[in-house]
């Protein structure tokens, strides 16, 4: 059952929780991609790896070479009975989705979109939020979710500046 494994968020939003503008990401920013992918792949055990989940629009808007994200288990999560994704797992509901997860993932990462992230912030078994506060307003049309006060353990992880943009890597987490 999937109440082994730790499940976190993991986004970047600017300063008014937005994640996206018309189904892609707001920003380029290699450093803040460099660090999802070592947040998403570095296991404590080498012998392994984390799951990410993600909406099918996510899924979409990942370029066709990026999919599915290397290193990783990706579930893509759809309504849709016939969707297939290649090299990816389908579910059809967040408790199917964990229940692919077995003894060979470390912990399982919700990566998006909107929906997603509001459906799964507020569920007991999360066990926590990485955001990328990226400093400004993108003028997104997806957003965040507020982040729930029982994550009232905020890490922050690390500062970044690319271009003229900065951003800082922050955790937050159950006492």
């Amino acid at each position: 059952m999937h109440n082994t494994h730790h499940i976190y968020l993991i986004a970047a939003a600017d300063s008014n929780f937005g994640i996206g503008k018309q189904g892609d990401l707001p920003w380029r920013l290699k450093k803040e991609l460099a660090y999802f992918t070592r947040v998403t792949t570095t296991t404590e055990d080498p012998h392994k790896q984390h799951m990410v989940v993600m909406g099918q629009r996510t899924w979409e808007s990942l370029p066709p070479s990026f999919r599915p994200l290397p290193h990783r288990k990706n579930v893509v999560l759809t309504d849709d009975a016939s969707f297939t994704a290649e090299g990816a797992e389908v579910a059809h509901s967040l408790e199917e989705a964990y229940d692919t997860a077995d003894d060979s993932i470390e912990s399982i990462f919700i990566i998006g979109g909107g929906y997603t992230y509001k459906t799964t912030i507020d569920r007991p078994e999360t066990d926590g939020v990485y955001l990328t506060h990226v400093e400004g307003d993108f003028g997104c049309d997806t957003f965040f979710p507020p982040i729930p006060e029982v994550f009232s353990v905020v890490t922050e992880l690390g500062h970044e500046t690319e271009g003229n943009i900065s951003f800082t890597f922050k955790k937050y987490e159950r006492p």
